[in-house]
């Protein structure tokens, strides 16, 4: 079915290349899995429109989506969905600057004008879990993979120490790589109301109000039945007792894990609540290995890492560096001994300014800025 998809997507897109010629204005934002809206790519096109001089269109793989809740959005959601074959393919084959958040997988099959300038932006920052080419695949998702990257002009990343695993990940030249910073970094910095952000946070959880916030996000697994069982590792009871004076510990849970249970005496917010905001409003990190522990580190806010089945992840997923001498924050196996971290919060302050330092050339808000002189700007 996907091979089909690809299919019929690279006709659409190959035929428009033939008839339509480049538009030297257009910049087509591409959202392969993430919304392409909190990230990067959301940012970016935001300060394009802003600038007002050019053409912006959105490639999002969220237009596939059918929806049968009634004949009204049954019909608009298949004319979306055809016009993600025929209008947006024609207007991605027509743009001359193009950014992505994740590989495309249709573009593999795809025949890009050579003045088209094509940009990774990625959805994550630094290097933590491998990922891309560096990670475990199929021979034909590899395949795709390399036939992807092989269209790509740059590739964004927020360090020079992380160029050559950029370089790994999408297999291609270190050259390609540029260590502009990412947009996020700017709307974490500079971007939001801190302060109004928590008042609407403590308006939904009253519970809050006052309080510190401990943020316990855990990645997900390989096998849903050991996601199901994450939360249990958490003694509610026991933090209540040490910490909760001081504390409220909220749970976020990773969106591929959908049958977490609630943990009594915690704010679920899996729900409802976007990771960018609750980044900026909480105090602590609890996690294992999710790469939230990036926006953190950038923030220079205590990161904690959960790591109690260590051993078992790493046969799953291999890091880039030594994960416990790498992560910004001490690694522990029990929850008695998270507790007596978070008592202690700037105790391994010298390891967080390590990690932050490698994974970022630019603790500024100009990363955003950079990108459009550097990408667009100097390929007009």
């Amino acid at each position: 079915m996907k091979k089909l998809f690809y299919s019929l997507y690279a006709i659409f897109f190959n035929l428009s290349r033939l008839l339509f010629p480049l538009k030297e204005n257009r910049i087509a934002f591409v959202a392969p899995h993430h919304g392409g809206n909190a990230d990067s790519l959301g940012i970016l096109r935001d300060y394009m429109q802003k600038k007002g001089k050019f053409d912006i269109v959105t490639v999002s793989t969220s237009d596939l989506h059918i929806d049968f809740s009634s004949i009204g959005r049954l019909i608009k959601s298949t004319i979306r969905t055809i016009g993600f074959f025929t209008v947006k393919a024609k207007a991605l084959a027509t743009s001359k600057y193009i950014f992505l958040n994740d590989n495309f997988m249709p573009m593999a099959s795809l025949k890009f004008s050579k003045d088209a300038v094509i940009t990774q932006l990625w959805h994550a920052e630094g290097a933590f879990k491998k990922f891309g080419l560096s990670a475990p695949l199929t021979d034909d998702v590899r395949e795709r993979e390399k036939k992807c990257s092989e269209k790509l002009t740059y590739i964004v990343c927020s360090s020079k120490n992380v160029v050559h695993v950029y370089a790994e990940a999408f297999g291609v030249d270190e050259s390609k790589i540029l260590p502009l910073g990412t947009p996020r970094i700017d709307m974490l910095l500079c971007g939001r109301d801190i302060n109004r952000i928590r008042a609407d946070f403590d308006k939904k959880h009253p519970e809050c109000k006052g309080k510190k916030l401990v943020l316990y996000a855990p990645t997900f697994r390989d096998d849903p039945e050991t996601d199901k069982k994450t939360v249990s590792h958490i003694d509610s009871e026991a933090f209540e007792r040490e910490l909760g004076s001081e504390y409220k510990l909220i749970i976020k849970l990773h969106p591929q894990i959908h049958s977490g249970k609630a943990v009594e005496g915690t704010v679920d917010v899996t729900e409802g609540h976007d990771i960018n905001d609750l980044t900026l409003i909480c105090d602590t990190l609890i996690t294992d290995y999710s790469s939230v522990c990036m926006d953190f580190a950038l923030l220079s806010k205590p990161c904690i890492f959960f790591a109690f089945d260590l051993d078992a992840y790493e046969k799953e997923r291999s890091f880039y560096f030594n994960y416990e001498s790498y992560v910004p924050g001490p690694v522990v196996k029990d929850f008695g001994s998270v507790i007596e971290e978070i008592k202690n919060p700037r105790k391994n302050e010298e390891k967080l300014r390590a990690f932050r330092d490698f994974n970022f050339d630019y603790i500024d808000c100009n990363n955003t800025e950079r990108i459009f002189k550097n990408i667009i700007s100097s390929n007009p």
